[in-house]
């Protein structure tokens, strides 16, 4: 068994798709497909079953994916272990994308500051991506909202934060110092795509409470939000972290009288990564910036 055919099993096992594994690896396919069917010899066991266009990992496919995750990343380590920290490279960040232009600038400016010989690889992603790439060793951390849903992922906590009620600045409910769930019944309201984690809390929440607003516009992108509420097309609830980025006079924000729906935030990176002082700073940045953002005081009347 040799390296690189574990990471072309990895790969296989990722993509559920020989041609984009392939492609991913940079060889052809029939090479690849070559390496699986040598790996497998040498096993003794089918790793994947072949049905059609479909392809599936076997039992031992499974059983092998997780020890093979562990081997790639001990040598990843490793070889990163034998760099001085400020010669090993970039370090890749993810973030999801109601999190990132938010939080992101930030907390490279602050980084850039305390480590100016080290630079950071950004890159905004859905949750189950940049997930997927910590684990591949692609990222070595990222931001994503809770729960983490993977196994193989450590985390620490950076914050938790509301979602207010985003309103046009001169609708009637602005008025209100809080806004409770019943008004919003019969408002129009502007969905952020479930596709996104928020988005599928926010569906969440109102589920709970029995919220079944009207919906005049799904977006995937919380500017485009916001942008909708300013021309008055609805109501929407934005991130408190979203509110503070905004400079617009077109709106306004409250909070929902009992509390309303939260997210918490948090770090992640792969179990078991090695952890230059570098990267040690790096989450502490994280956790530094996050912190002056839950004790910055939200100017909501």
């Amino acid at each position: 068994m040799e390296l690189q055919q574990l990471r072309y099993f990895v790969a296989v096992a990722e993509h559920l798709n020989f041609t984009r594994a392939a492609r991913a690896c940079g060889i052809s396919q029939p090479s690849l497909s070559q390496q699986i069917q040598k790996l497998e010899g040498e096993l003794g066991q089918m790793l994947f079953e072949r049905t059609g266009r479909q392809v599936r990992l076997t039992d031992a496919g499974r059983t092998l994916q997780a020890g093979a995750r562990k081997i790639l990343a001990a040598v990843a380590d490793a070889q990163r272990a034998l760099k001085e920290p400020d010669t090993a490279g970039p370090l890749r960040v993810g973030a999801i994308p109601t999190v990132a232009p938010y939080l992101l600038p930030e907390v490279v400016r602050q980084f850039r500051r305390s480590y100016r010989d080290s630079h950071l690889l950004v890159q905004e992603d859905l949750t189950a991506h940049v997930v997927r790439d910590c684990l591949a060793d692609e990222l070595d951390v990222a931001v994503i909202a809770l729960p983490v849903e993977s196994d193989g992922l450590q985390w620490t906590e950076l914050m938790t934060e509301e979602l207010l009620v985003a309103l046009p600045s001169k609708h009637p409910l602005a008025e209100q110092r809080k806004i409770s769930p019943h008004d919003l019944q019969s408002e129009p309201f502007i969905q952020l795509d479930e596709m996104h984690c928020l988005g599928e809390q926010m569906g969440s929440w109102c589920r709970r409470n029995d919220f079944r607003p009207a919906t005049t516009c799904h977006s995937a992108q919380l500017l485009t939000v916001q942008e909708f509420v300013a021309l008055g097309q609805g109501i929407s609830l934005i991130p408190e972290m979203a509110m503070r980025s905004d400079r617009s006079k077109r709106r306004c924000y409250r909070r929902l009288s009992g509390g309303g729906p939260q997210r918490t935030l948090v770090l992640i990176w792969r179990e078991g990564r090695f952890r230059s002082p570098v990267f040690d700073g790096l989450v502490a940045t994280f956790q530094q910036v996050c912190a002056e953002l839950g004790q910055a005081t939200a100017d909501v009347a």
